[in-house]
């Protein structure tokens, strides 16, 4: 229960600041307000307000309380240090979103998806090619590898919806880490067949492998994009030793 008081609260507060309601570089309600308001304790409010700042929404300034540094960009974003679906980080930038399954295919891992994906030999997985459309343009091919025995029973039309929300909300499952590489390559047949690139011979390329509450991969995911129309964020804290 506890857990999902925060998370209310964590998501209220971050609709607030997306939204404008809480403005750039203003303070948001003391914590008194915020516990009356939600009904909580100060620990709960504290964690709510903590994950805000890890991902770069607030900054606690000694003395004051906490300062709004979220600044929405023009373009689509992407959080590289948290972990979000597609759906959900089109949903935050206000953009339109559409998914198109153009390849579903029930697979037993050989050597060559193994040394790709490193899910060991004779797994038995799902893979899919998804084409993104952001406000009506193709500008993303997904290439996902999901491992059976923990996303169970996936169709074309949950790829279509969300994988992550049927993995949460039906299966149960908790997503709870994720690691990323980032690279630049060439366009391919694939990329030149379903996107719409323009003069562009390349796209920013991103890898990354999931891992669900039990240390078990489950998710392989190459995502190609059109290099122009994204930026990948991350943010730090600087820690004095």
């Amino acid at each position: 229960m506890p857990g999902a008081i925060y998370d209310k609260i964590y998501q209220k507060l971050r609709q607030r600041i997306e939204g404008g309601e809480y403005e750039y570089q203003s303070l948001i309600p003391s914590e008194h307000t915020l516990v009356e308001e939600f009904d909580c304790s100060r620990n709960t409010v504290r964690r709510a307000i903590r994950q805000l700042a890890e991902e770069g929404f607030v900054q606690s300034i000694h003395g004051k309380g906490v300062r709004i540094i979220y600044q929405p960009y023009e373009q689509a974003e992407f959080m590289l240090s948290g972990i979000e679906s597609l759906k959900e980080a089109v949903a935050r930038n206000k953009k339109q979103y559409e998914t198109k399954v153009v390849c579903f295919a029930e697979l037993i891992a050989d050597e060559r998806i193994s040394r790709r994906t490193t899910f060991p030999v004779g797994a038995e997985i799902y893979y899919l090619q998804r084409v993104r459309y952001i406000d009506g343009q193709a500008l993303i091919i997904d290439h996902n590898y999901f491992l059976k025995e923990i996303v169970k029973d996936l169709t074309p039309e949950i790829a279509e919806a969300s994988v992550y929300e049927y993995m949460e909300q039906v299966l149960g499952e908790n997503i709870v880490t994720t690691k990323r590489k980032m690279t630049v390559e060439r366009i391919n047949e694939i990329d030149s067949k379903y996107l719409e690139l323009g003069d562009y011979n390349c796209l920013a390329v991103v890898s990354s492998i999931t891992y669900n509450a039990k240390g078990i991969m489950f998710e392989y995911t190459q995502s190609r994009h059109r290099p122009d129309c994204f930026v990948f964020y991350d943010q730090a804290q600087r820690v004095k030793l």
